[in-house]
């Protein structure tokens, strides 16, 4: 079975000191970087995914900043491609669908932030183009939201999210649970 690995927005404006820093970001960092190195050693393929604010007003992810640049624990090596993005969705606008058509995959596993955004757009779109998908849960990562006064906890927004794709869009299970699967 041939997968890939997409690891989106995985940037330094999401860590801690970062313009937008997330909840729990170090523990899906860890996370995405062990599926990661298990891809790797498997030498199976991994695209990394980075966004670049383009929009009026944008905050963070903004060019030729520090905040826009991969995480160091995250780094692309070799010929890994990294596919740059200016919307939620990887796939709009992008090379990743050219990337994918040569590629061919069974299964794409998704992992990044943030889980109410792109993981979201991301997802939908591939299982809408008739990709197979699974989603790291655990190598996920997101922020407090705040609806009509109400504050909704990071790990609300998260569980609603990844409730929400487990049915059709994805299989939604943990990093031990892909990585074991690989063997």
């Amino acid at each position: 079975m041939k997968n890939c690995l997409i690891v989106i927005d995985l940037q330094n404006d999401y860590f801690p000191g970062g313009a937008m820093a997330l909840v729990g970001i170090k523990e899906a960092a860890a996370n995405a970087r062990m599926l990661l190195n298990a891809f790797r050693k498997k030498k199976s393929s991994v695209i990394h995914v980075r966004h670049i604010s383009a929009r009026p007003g944008a905050t963070f992810f903004l060019p030729d900043t520090h905040g826009v640049k991969i995480n160091e624990m995250l780094t692309p090596m070799g010929k890994e491609p990294v596919v740059m993005k200016n919307f939620p969705n990887s796939f709009r606008s992008t090379t990743l669908p050219e990337i994918l058509k040569k590629e061919k995959p069974d299964h794409l596993i998704i992992c990044g932030a943030m889980s109410h955004m792109c993981i979201d757009a991301t997802t939908r779109a591939a299982f809408d183009l008739g990709f197979n998908c699974i989603v790291a849960e655990d190598a996920c990562a997101t922020k407090d939201l705040v609806f009509k006064g109400q504050t909704i906890r990071a790990s609300d927004v998260h569980a609603s999210f990844m409730a929400a794709l487990s049915a059709p869009y994805a299989k939604v299970i943990s990093t031990r649970e892909i990585i074991e699967s690989m063997v």
